[in-house]
């Protein structure tokens, strides 16, 4: 099964993903955790990539494509994978669909957290405590999020109209959240 998880900065994607690839035996395939890798392994790519994100700005898709598409060619991980904030743009959503078909997969379930503002500005605050990450100050984070809400609406319509497409409640507790996308997942 191949699962996409989107939703703005600070919805809970990569907790949920985390959960699911543990229940599931999934491979996540965090677009934020390949850019921070190519940034801390200070390749070109990763110095591109820092000075995008320090601006509050999301990498290009052709740096994040390609990134994926070495992802979803590798055989090991062939319908085991979920998606965790990405697609971000309907540039990014067009090409996975794409990258998946080319390979004979294709996407089993989309989730989309649907998060407030200040959730999110509470759960930022909550995190910068327990781990400190060069993209989650405030003022970045607001950002993103407007930045987020910008590009990600034609991804949402994108998928919206697909019957596996589900809309979760980010607001609630993490515990309820899984708990929801376990049970669609089980179906």
């Amino acid at each position: 099964m191949n699962v996409v998880i989107f939703g703005p900065p600070g919805a809970g994607k990569g907790t949920q993903s985390s959960y699911i690839v543990k229940k599931f035996n999934l491979y996540q395939v965090s677009t934020g955790d390949l850019l921070r890798s190519e940034v801390k392994k200070k390749t070109d790519i990763g110095m591109d990539i820092e000075n995008i994100i320090s601006k509050g700005d999301f990498a290009t898709d052709e740096i994040v494509n390609e990134l994926i598409k070495n992802i979803i060619s590798d055989p090991q991980k062939k319908n085991k994978l979920i998606f965790d904030g990405y697609p971000r743009s309907l540039n990014q959503a067009k090409n996975l669909k794409l990258l998946l078909e080319n390979s004979d997969q294709k996407i089993d379930f989309i989730f989309f957290l649907n998060v407030n503002k200040d959730t999110i500005i509470k759960r930022i605050e909550k995190r910068s405590i327990l781990e400190k990450r060069t993209d989650d100050n405030l003022n970045t984070i607001l950002k993103r999020y407007d930045t987020y809400k910008e590009t990600t609406k034609p991804v949402l319509d994108f998928y919206s109209k697909n019957p596996n497409f589900h809309e979760i409640d980010g607001d609630e507790e993490i515990s309820i959240i899984s708990s929801k996308i376990e049970q669609i997942l089980l179906l």
